[in-house]
């Protein structure tokens, strides 16, 4: 769908009522004057033919489109994954039995929030679900896509192993676009807030940040709690978790004075992030935080998870019918305040074509995003990060960034953060100089 197209359509839903209507101080894509500059850095991944403000302008466009196509293929391989590891509409571990009872539950008439969204999904793909023929039909599909998805993760481990053992900077480089021809993922979890809580301590101890300076916070991919792709937890409605475990930890470590001082808003181009986003703000919002104890948590981890939520909110009970997963798991639940959710804007922006023309932000997060872009993708939204970025302010993230001589964003530190004896993040920040 060309940008136009898509904007007259958003616009369309929107007049009749059929969705909220996003905030859009709406900006217009990056120009080449905007990237020149950058270019005579980049021929080594840029097309050769854009040479001119016109190819710029033709080429942005369209690949804008094709990135925002790309969150179709992320939404048929978060489907597989709930299909592969969800346990609330069967316990079987015969795939094949899984894709019967998976139908089954997308097929009843009210279906779960993740039901409803996989059958939409499928029936925008022309799969229907009332006779025996359609059944099959769809089975012999959803078969197909698990030997897909479990291919990729094949071919994505191979690459993983593209470096020496032992050699950290080449499994870094490696990691850092490991997944950029991979369909886009709305996935978050737990671990990419403890990373941040953990690097914002760090910043801190390092005398970067200091008390009360950060109020407005840009969060590029905030992302959806969809079903987690090692347990299968999806026995909790869909959630988003790191706006509000963004301003925990900057209450928490004394970088504003309390929630109603910090500015969140979300950069995202997949509607079911944004509207979901949309839709609570303002209101009462409850966090489910399970956890495997079967895992090796460090205690630094379990310590976070025990505490996390205390400044925005408190926790709650639920009720035994939404508490239990069906399989060994530890839950919290917290209950945020409604001014909280209320601090909270959702943006569609495609931090890769797009330039932010708002007010500029103290501090910018992204995790889980910038892997699933190329080099050239990559130094497109970092110069854009820089542009949104005031003085002095700080970009934090999961990746390494190749920096260009002409950024005015720098590197000043790095740390491991060990989730568990099995997992760990590499977390980067850095700042725009004047």
């Amino acid at each position: 769908m060309s940008r136009r197209l898509y904007m007259c359509a958003t616009a369309i839903v929107v007049s009749l009522g059929l969705i909220p209507a996003l905030t859009t101080a709406r900006n217009s894509f990056t120009t080449y004057a905007d990237v020149q500059h950058l270019l005579p850095f980049l021929k080594d991944v840029l097309p050769p033919e854009l040479n001119s403000s016109q190819a710029w302008t033709d080429w942005i466009t369209q690949h804008d489109s094709d990135i925002r196509q790309r969150l179709l293929r992320g939404d048929e391989d978060t489907i597989i994954n709930w299909l592969l590891f969800g346990t609330t509409f069967t316990q079987s571990q015969v795939v094949s039995r899984r894709v019967r009872d998976f139908i089954d539950a997308l097929a009843v008439p009210k279906p779960s929030e993740r039901a409803l969204f996989a059958r939409r999904l499928l029936e925008g793909r022309g799969f229907r679900f009332n006779t025996r023929d359609e059944r099959t039909k769809l089975e012999r599909h959803l078969l197909a896509e698990v030997d897909r998805v479990v291919s990729e993760r094949r071919q994505y481990a191979a690459r993983e192993d593209g470096f020496q053992k032992g050699d950290l900077i080449g499994q870094v480089m490696v990691e850092s676009t490991l997944f950029r021809d991979r369909g886009l993922s709305l996935d978050t979890s737990i671990l990419a807030s403890f990373a941040i809580e953990q690097a914002l301590q760090a910043m801190k101890d390092d005398r970067l940040l200091p008390p009360n300076s950060i109020r407005r916070i840009a969060i590029i991919g905030p992302g959806l709690d969809f079903a987690d792709k090692n347990t299968g937890y999806d026995f909790y409605p869909l959630q988003t978790m790191q706006p509000f475990t963004s301003i925990d930890s900057i209450v928490r470590h004394g970088l504003a004075a309390n929630a109603r001082d910090v500015e969140i808003t979300t950069f995202d181009i997949s509607p079911q992030v944004n509207d979901h986003i949309q839709a609570i703000k303002g209101n009462s919002y409850t966090l489910r935080l399970p956890i495997n104890p079967v895992e090796r948590w460090t205690s630094s981890l379990m310590s976070y998870w025990k505490s996390m939520g205390d400044r925005i909110g408190k926790e709650t009970l639920l009720p035994k019918s939404s508490a239990s997963p069906g399989k060994a798991v530890e839950l919290r639940a917290v209950a945020v305040r409604p001014e909280v959710a209320g601090r909270i804007t959702p943006m569609d922006f495609n931090i890769v074509t797009e330039k932010w023309t708002g007010p500029p932000f103290d501090l910018v997060i992204a995790t889980n995003v910038f892997v699933y872009y190329d080099k050239l993708d990559q130094s497109l939204a970092f110069a854009g990060i820089e542009g949104m970025l005031r003085p002095g302010g700080f970009f934090l993230t999961n990746n390494v960034i190749v920096e260009l001589p002409v950024s005015r964003l720098r590197s000043v530190g790095l740390m491991t953060v060990r989730h568990s004896v099995e997992k760990i993040d590499h977390m980067f920040w850095y700042r725009r100089n004047p």
